[in-house]
């Protein structure tokens, strides 16, 4: 579904995706994994179009995505239909005067009438069970409510794709075992997750493969999410655990001590 084919992209002249070749396929839950910096946020961006490469193809459904085609406001339109980007900062992607509108906005764009709109925000609400504030202005939200619209926004287009940049930034426990679940469970329904974290635990929990991004900016590893987390000596070269960890004998789960935890 996804193909990445010697991709490289620099801000600046500061190199930021160093021959990335990624495929995904239809319906894989993916994490990101690697160091602040490495290039994981960069590698969202470009897959959702906000950027494109400077050299290599970035191919969607066999179709490859350009700079002049995301131009085309009817090509744009239906791409960003089909993929869903929620930003590490839920304040980024959160602009209308009230929840409703919020959500409502993406159908709105993509030429929806009222009864579809209101039907489609109806349903997000109701899966994210955030009905009891959908008159409220996002700006007067917690960091976990907020997070809810975002994601609520993004569901609103059904999309095929759903992209995901640290989504458990900011986040207290509860939301965040609330996120996890609901991510595995979209997985189960169909849809492809690709979700960039930190988060050692959460990348077991809701992901089958994990890409590894050195601070090279490019990718060391790409292996069942599992095999990879054995890794530690790996893990270390790239500087995502330190020289301290553990690992409970006789627990399938390995508890991770990160920088970023």
């Amino acid at each position: 579904m996804i193909e990445i084919k010697e991709v490289t992209y620099s801000y600046s002249g500061v190199n930021a995706l160093n021959n990335i070749n990624l495929n995904i396929s239809r319906g894989e839950a993916i994490a990101l994994m690697g160091p602040n910096g490495s290039g994981k946020s960069t590698l969202l961006k470009l897959l959702n179009g906000i950027i494109s490469p400077d050299t290599g193809v970035y191919k969607f459904d066999n179709e490859e995505i350009t700079h002049k085609k995301l131009q085309d406001s009817k090509f744009s339109k239906l791409f960003h239909q089909r993929i869903g980007f929620v930003f590490q900062n839920s304040d980024t992607q959160l602009f209308c005067a009230d929840v409703f509108d919020e959500i409502a906005f993406g159908p709105r764009q993509m030429g929806m009438n009222e009864g579809e709109v209101e039907k489609r925000v109806n349903d997000c609400l109701s899966l994210l069970n955030i009905q009891s504030f959908k008159h409220r202005p996002p700006y007067h939200l917690s960091g976990g409510e907020k997070r809810k619209v975002a994601l609520a926004c993004v569901l609103s287009l059904n999309p095929e794709v759903l992209i995901l940049d640290e989504p458990m930034n900011g986040l207290d426990p509860r939301t965040q075992r609330w996120l996890a679940e609901f991510l595995v469970s979209l997985n189960k329904a169909g849809k492809t997750l690709i979700t960039s974290t930190h988060n050692l635990e959460l990348a077991q929990e809701i992901s089958g493969r994990a890409i590894l991004f050195s601070e090279e900016h490019s990718i060391v590893a790409d292996r069942p999410t599992v095999k990879l987390l054995e890794d530690i000596k790996l893990l270390k070269e790239v500087n995502l655990v330190d020289e301290y960890y553990h690992r409970h004998e006789g627990n399938e789960h390995t508890h991770f001590h990160t920088h970023n935890f």
